[in-house]
C-alpha cells in the first residue's frame, strides 16, 4: 500500500524533493505538487520525462488553496512542505489545515535531499530573502577563482518557463539568457555572475546538473534561493544574515535551520543597521550557533551616475523577491537615489499597470516604488507600462540585471550595485583559504 502524498512548493524545493526522494520511492505515490509565490504555475504539470516511468502523465501542480478539497478528495495521507521564507505561524497555519484533514505534515531535513559532490562545495544561503547572498557568492567566487580554481557557480532552481526544457541549463553568456527566455528573476540571479566570467548552472534536475559542474570546475559554489537550506552537501557552509530585520533569523522557516548548521554567519548590511540590530543578530547566532565564525560586512551600494540622480524626480526600481515574500519596504535603488540627492522619490502607485496593481494588493507594504516583478512576457509588458507611466526624470535601478536590456523605458536608466565589503577578521578570504589549504 503506498501512501498517498501531496508536495507543497514554489517549483523550486518540491521539484527537487521529489527527484531525490519521492521518485523512485515506492512507499509513496505523489498525487500532487501544490503551487504558491510564482505565477502561472498551478494549472501546468511536473512533465513525465522528469517525473519516471512510475508517472507516465506526469503529476498535476494545483493551487495551494485547493490543497483542502485534495486531501479529500485523493485520500492523502502525507503532505510535505517544500518552500521557504515564511513565518513560523505560516507554516503552522498549514500544519493546522492539513492534521485538521486527517494527514501528516511533513517538514523534510535536509540530509534526506542533499546530493554529495565529488568536488568541494561551498554553499552560501540566508536567513530571509535579500540579506545579500549573490554578493556574498560573487565574493566567494572570486576568492577561489583569486586561487587558481574553476569554479561553478549552481543556482537554486527558477523553472518558470518550460520545465522539460529546463532540466539542465548552463549559462556562460548574455545570449544563453536570450536562448532560455530567461524571466527577470532568473537575469537578476544569473547577469552580476556572467559579468564576472562565472559559468552558471540551473535548472531542475539538480543531481545531473551537479555532474554537469562538477566536469568542468574545481569547486562548487551553490547560490541559494530565499532562506532555503542547500541542495548539496556542503565542506563549508556560509549564512547570510540581515541586521535590518533582526530577529527573523529565528522567526522564519527555515532560516533558523541555516543558521544553526552554518559555519560562517556573514552579517550583512553593517553599514545601514542600527547597533541594536546587529546586537541582536549577534546574540541570536551566540545562542544557536556558538560555534560559527561571525564575518562581518558592508553592503556597498553604489549609482553608476549618481550626478544624473541628484536634483531629479526618480522613479526606483527594485529586486522583486525582496521586496515580496522578503518583505522590505525598500532596496538599494532607494538608498542610493536619497544618497545621490533626489529632489523626489516618485510614488509608482497611481499609474500601476496590469498585474502590479495586483502584486501591491498582496504586499500593501511596499512603498513607492516598483518591484522588477516579470515571470512571464505578460508581466515584463506591465513594468515597461508602469515605468513609462510614471512621471519622473530618470529611473534608478536597484535589481542587479540590467533593466535596459530588456525593457524600452522613454526615461534614462541609472543602475544601482552593490558589493559585499568585508570589515572585520577573519575574512571570508581567510575562512576559505584555511578550510581548503589554499
Amino acid at each position: 500500500m503506498t501512501i498517498a502524498t501531496v508536495i507543497m512548493g514554489a517549483a523550486g524545493r518540491d521539484f527537487h524533493n521529489f527527484n531525490v526522494f519521492f521518485r523512485d520511492n515506492e512507499q509513496y505515490d505523489v498525487v500532487a505538487f501544490t503551487a504558491t509565490q510564482i505565477p502561472d504555475i498551478a494549472g501546468r504539470a511536473y512533465p513525465p520525462g522528469l517525473a519516471g516511468p512510475r508517472y507516465p502523465r506526469g503529476i498535476p501542480i494545483v493551487p495551494e488553496e485547493d490543497l483542502p478539497e485534495l486531501v479529500e478528495d485523493k485520500d492523502v495521507k502525507c503532505v510535505v512542505f517544500a518552500y521557504s521564507d515564511v513565518s513560523y505561524e505560516y507554516v503552522m497555519h498549514r500544519t493546522a489545515l492539513v492534521n485538521a484533514k486527517g494527514a501528516d505534515f511533513v517538514l523534510m531535513g535536509w540530509r534526506h535531499t542533499a546530493l554529495k559532490s565529488s568536488k568541494p562545495v561551498i554553499t552560501v544561503c540566508a536567513v530571509r530573502t535579500g540579506a545579500g547572498k549573490s554578493q556574498t557568492t560573487r565574493r566567494v567566487a572570486e576568492v577561489l577563482t583569486a586561487a587558481g580554481k574553476r569554479v561553478a557557480v549552481i543556482r537554486h532552481p527558477m523553472p518558470y518557463g518550460d520545465i522539460a526544457k529546463q532540466a539542465v541549463q548552463r549559462f556562460a553568456g548574455y545570449d544563453d539568457l536570450d536562448a532560455a527566455d530567461c524571466t527577470i528573476e532568473e537575469r537578476e540571479e544569473y547577469e552580476p555572475h556572467l559579468a564576472r566570467g562565472n559559468v552558471v548552472f540551473a535548472g531542475v534536475d539538480y543531481e545531473k546538473i551537479l555532474r554537469a559542474a562538477e566536469a568542468e570546475a574545481d569547486f562548487v559554489v551553490w547560490d541559494g534561493g530565499n532562506n532555503d537550506t542547500p541542495f548539496y552537501v556542503p565542506d563549508l557552509h556560509v549564512v547570510v544574515a540581515d541586521p535590518l530585520r533582526a530577529g527573523d533569523e529565528m522567526r522564519y522557516y527555515s532560516g533558523e535551520a541555516n543558521l544553526r548548521m552554518a559555519d560562517v554567519v556573514v552579517i550583512n548590511k553593517i553599514d545601514s543597521a542600527s547597533a541594536e540590530g546587529v546586537d541582536v543578530v549577534k546574540g541570536n547566532v551566540a545562542a544557536v550557533n556558538p560555534g560559527a565564525v561571525v564575518v562581518e560586512a558592508e553592503s556597498l551600494v553604489a549609482a553608476d551616475d549618481p550626478a544624473a540622480i541628484a536634483g531629479k524626480k526618480v522613479l526606483c526600481v527594485e529586486d522583486g523577491p525582496t521586496l515580496t515574500h522578503g518583505e522590505m519596504s525598500f532596496g538599494a535603488a532607494v538608498v542610493a537615489a536619497k544618497r545621490a540627492g533626489a529632489a523626489e522619490l516618485v510614488d509608482p502607485r497611481p499609474y500601476l499597470v496590469g498585474s502590479l496593481k495586483k502584486t501591491f494588493d498582496e504586499y500593501p507594504h511596499i512603498g513607492p516604488l516598483v518591484p522588477a516583478m516579470g515571470y512571464g512576457d505578460d508581466m515584463v509588458a506591465d513594468l515597461e507600462a508602469t515605468v513609462n507611466a510614471t512621471p519622473a526624470d530618470v529611473v534608478v535601478a536597484g535589481t542587479p540585471m540590467d533593466l535596459g536590456r530588456l525593457i524600452n523605458a522613454d526615461k534614462p536608466i541609472v543602475r544601482v550595485r552593490y558589493e559585499l565589503k568585508v570589515i572585520s577578521k577573519p575574512t571570508l578570504e581567510d575562512v576559505i583559504r584555511e578550510r581548503f589549504n589554499l
